[in-house]
């Protein structure tokens, strides 16, 4: 089976902005517990895309993943992503992949997985979207031949984690 197929032409600077995480294929540094996961994208000093992603962990705490993330062709729609220390991001293959599989016209809620089909999200604008937009992303999903026997669908509980949270006492 050839790899999935990510849009034809992604407009990054309406990508940027706030997610939240809808539903996700298991992630073995992602607790299958988490809560209230949100993204966050945003242009860094590199031009490149800053990732900060944020969650309460199975044990309530807040946790942040910050990564660095750069179009790897004109179309934008597929993403090399590193979650690694700034200092250690030049050590090959630790880029992962994400392309963007399915967007609405509005940049509302997106479909992302990786080309090998291993991973998958989807991802909106408010955290919580209809149950027939969702069947919709995952109906593509399926298309593109994820297997989505293992999908987890993290709850929200309308809390955020906030910097504050995060900083050491």
């Amino acid at each position: 089976m050839s790899e999935a197929r990510a849009i034809p032409s992604l407009d990054l600077n309406r990508y940027l902005g706030r997610w939240y995480e809808i539903v996700r294929l298991p992630l073995k540094y992602e607790d299958d517990a988490a809560t209230d996961i949100t993204a966050n994208y945003s242009l860094d000093n590199e031009g490149k895309i800053r990732v900060d992603n944020r969650c309460f962990d199975k044990n309530n705490q807040p946790k942040q993943a910050l990564g660095q993330a750069e179009a790897v062709d004109d179309t934008n729609a597929k993403l090399k992503v590193n979650f690694l220390p700034a200092a250690l991001r030049w050590i090959p293959f630790t880029d992962g992949d994400y392309w963007v599989l399915k967007i609405d016209p509005e940049y509302r809620v997106a479909l992302v997985g990786t080309p090998d089909r291993k991973f998958l999200w989807v991802l909106a604008r408010e955290s919580a979207i209809s149950q027939s937009t969702l069947e919709d992303y995952l109906g593509e999903a399926r298309r593109q031949g994820f297997d989505l026997e293992r999908l987890i669908k993290p709850s929200h509980t309308g809390r955020e984690v906030s910097d504050a949270m995060l900083e050491k006492p």
